[in-house]
């Protein structure tokens, strides 16, 4: 835990010796006090106090999370001030904002329910939070106040309703990171929605924010369903197919025709066959697809020769981060939109296939559960199977992040021209040469931990390749002889996946991304 703080708060002082501002003095202040609360949080767990049953075999990860959200908004503002672009630099404000202040209530409730109360922790967060809303009083327009504590009252709803009904899916810092970007998600849509202007506005990123919103809602919708009935049974499983069909055909598509003004179905189809690199991408992508379900029917066959014990290894698991990187990097080099929407509907798709394996949906529900349970690993402790949504997540997460308006040629000076690419050499690259060859060649193992020099360094080595070849097949990207830094983003993003017990998928392209874009 202390490695792993020392890493976080070696990026938040790098990236603020870039870019330093009024909101530097916040995020370090935010940071120190997190580093205290998350002593506490880990008491709680340990001693079962937390409220709600969190994810075991990991620390609370309050403090690398808490970071995400505001470092994120803070290198969006200075870009888009960079660029000139006023509105997005105002809602880097927001983002940085917001992620201080969903943060500082998740410090502010462990605090609360720790017995007997911190006195010295109750004087940092107090501290801590003087600054943030002193900061926030005089950054903020008072329509920008009332969005970020719109926010926080999602927020606090989403994660008393989803942590009761979804016990040890997540830690305190994986549960601010996920429920706080629904949350931003949700309350963007909302106002989007109620001050649409035709013609104004990406229908691609309205696309995500509909996708993301109507998968939760209809989540959150059966979940409150099936308490009242079987859902095993084929009527429940029909009443859930037809009252998908209804949700989806009437309410998130008149929902989204409101936002685009034309008919999403044929916008969609229109936007996917637009042109002939589309039409080879798509049949490249399904190519791909049929791949990686050829790999779970093949290490299903394998358990039901050899043993019903037989779990999938690390390296086999690995074979899903070699289709993804083989999925993206074509994406991003071609026809990034397409890959963002693609992104999209595959998000949707995972998701609601999550939901026809937990509530055992007829006929295929008990099919994926068996298919599924080969590729569990520890991090799959609760009711749901995450790990692979967080590596779509961890991949596209770049992809939809990034500040398109305020890049005038579809791209960012410097280092941050491989923005895009941040969840390919984290995850894709990094993560999975670490994996490989941590555990087929690794002696050397890091202290406190189970990850080895040798894979640590190996991913560094990766990295630096995989950017290379980007140099050479993207004519887009021109890093300006940001080396230094790009090695050193790396450098700190590896060592963290050897030190974090967080989602690796998740956490480390954000970083990453954090830093390049700075």
């Amino acid at each position: 835990v202390l490695v792993e703080s020392l890493l976080v708060f070696t990026i938040v002082l790098s990236v603020h010796a870039v870019v330093w501002d009024r909101f530097s003095w916040c995020t370090v202040a935010l940071a120190v006090q997190a580093f205290y609360v998350q002593f506490k949080w880990d008491r709680l767990l340990q001693l079962g106090g937390a409220v709600f049953q969190f994810r075991g075999a990991a620390n609370s990860g309050l403090l690398p999370a808490s970071m995400v959200i505001p470092l994120l908004g803070v290198v969006m503002k200075e870009r888009c001030r960079a660029a000139g672009i006023v509105y997005f630099e105002r809602f880097g404000v927001v983002v940085a904002s917001t992620g201080m202040l969903l943060a500082l209530f998740l410090s502010i409730l462990a605090v609360g329910i720790t017995k007997p109360v911190p006195t010295n922790t109750c004087i940092l967060t107090g501290i801590a939070g003087s600054i943030i809303v002193y900061t926030m009083k005089h950054s903020l327009t008072v329509s920008e106040v009332i969005e970020v504590l719109e926010v926080l009252l999602i927020f606090v709803y989403l994660s008393m309703i989803l942590l009761y009904l979804l016990p040890r899916c997540f830690t305190p810092g994986e549960a601010l990171l996920v429920l706080g970007g629904v949350s931003f998600v949700l309350n963007q849509l909302i106002k989007r929605s109620l001050n649409v202007i035709e013609g104004r506005g990406d229908p691609i990123d309205f696309f995500l924010l509909v996708a993301v919103v109507g998968v939760v809602l209809l989540g959150l919708f059966f979940t409150v369903l099936f308490i009242f009935l079987d859902s095993g049974t084929w009527i429940s499983s029909m009443f859930f197919h037809m009252m998908t069909a209804v949700l989806g055909l009437g309410v998130i598509m008149p929902w989204l025709y409101r936002l685009i003004q034309r008919n999403p179905l044929f916008w969609l189809l229109q936007f996917l066959f637009q042109t002939q690199t589309r039409l080879y991408l798509l049949v490249y992508w399904t190519f791909l697809a049929a791949s990686a379900c050829g790999v779970v029917f093949y290490q299903n066959s394998k358990r039901s020769s050899e043993s019903k014990k037989h779990q999938a290894s690390t390296i086999t698991r690995k074979y899903f981060h070699f289709i993804v990187v083989a999925t993206y990097v074509p994406g991003l080099i071609y026809d990034r939109q397409l890959l963002y929407i693609a992104a999209v509907l595959c998000l949707a798709v995972f998701i609601f296939l999550e939901y026809v394996r937990y509530f055992r949906i007829k006929p295929f529900g008990q099919t994926l559960r068996h298919l599924l349970s080969l590729f569990l690993d520890e991090r799959d402790s609760g009711p749901l199977i995450l790990t692979h949504i967080y590596l779509l997540l961890g991949m596209s997460l770049p992809v939809w992040l990034f500040p398109r308006s305020c890049a005038p040629k579809g791209t960012l000076p410097g280092a941050g021209a491989l923005v895009p690419y941040s969840g390919v050499l984290a995850v894709g690259v990094g993560d999975t040469a670490a994996s490989v060859f941590g555990s087929t060649m690794g002696e050397i193992k890091w202290p406190g931990t189970k990850k080895t020099f040798e894979g640590t360094m190996t991913a560094i080595f990766a990295q630096i390749i995989a950017v290379a070849l980007i140099l050479i097949f993207d004519s887009s990207v021109n890093l300006n002889s940001s080396y230094a830094w790009i090695l050193a983003s790396v450098s700190l993003v590896s060592l963290l996946e050897a030190y974090t017990t967080q989602i690796d998928n998740l956490l480390l392209p954000l970083y990453l991304q954090i830093m390049l874009m700075a």
